[in-house]
């Protein structure tokens, strides 16, 4: 009897040690990605990403990002978007807040997004589709900013910002 205690004693602590281990461990952004050319599927929200800014193009020979990425007014991201579904096909829209978030990456040096993922991204904000409700004055709208990895809700839309294109799978 008492050996069944001290047993049952032992696969206690070692299942505890497992699970304190276990929820230790944190995915780190970017953890949850899979590339393909000029696509990165983002496997834990399974969406689409263009790997480049708006204003760059994909360069697969190198894997980067050439051109300069462009900044845009709020105004401005329909057209773009049109643009966007007649050359790529699908239906790409600016990312919610909550999947921009997603790509940023604290442990990353200079940009806080995985340049492995995202080359040459500017470390600037990016423009999210959520609007700030919170904001007394109506037209702010949430970005994301890629030197920081803070997200911050005080650009009206006339304020140009740079854009990453996002999609259903």
């Amino acid at each position: 009897m008492i050996k069944n205690k001290n047993k049952q004693s032992k696969y206690l602590v070692l299942i505890i040690i497992i699970l304190i281990f276990f929820s230790s461990i944190k995915l780190k952004a970017n953890d949850a990605f899979y590339a393909k050319d000029h696509i990165i599927h983002d496997l834990k929200l399974n969406i689409l990403w263009l790997r480049c800014s708006v204003g760059q193009v994909w360069n697969s020979k190198t894997n980067s990002c050439d051109g300069k990425a462009i900044k845009l007014k709020m105004s401005q991201i329909d057209e773009v978007i049109i643009q966007a579904n007649n050359q790529l096909g699908g239906f790409w829209r600016l990312p919610t807040r909550k999947e921009l978030e997603n790509l940023v990456c604290m442990s990353c040096d200079n940009v806080k997004i995985n340049n492995k993922f995202f080359p040459n991204t500017p470390y600037e904000p990016f423009w999210t589709g959520d609007k700030n409700n919170w904001s007394k004055t109506k037209g702010f709208y949430w970005s994301v900013n890629f030197f920081t990895g803070h997200t911050f809700g005080r650009f009206p839309g006339h304020i140009p910002n740079f854009i990453r294109l996002v999609r259903e799978r």
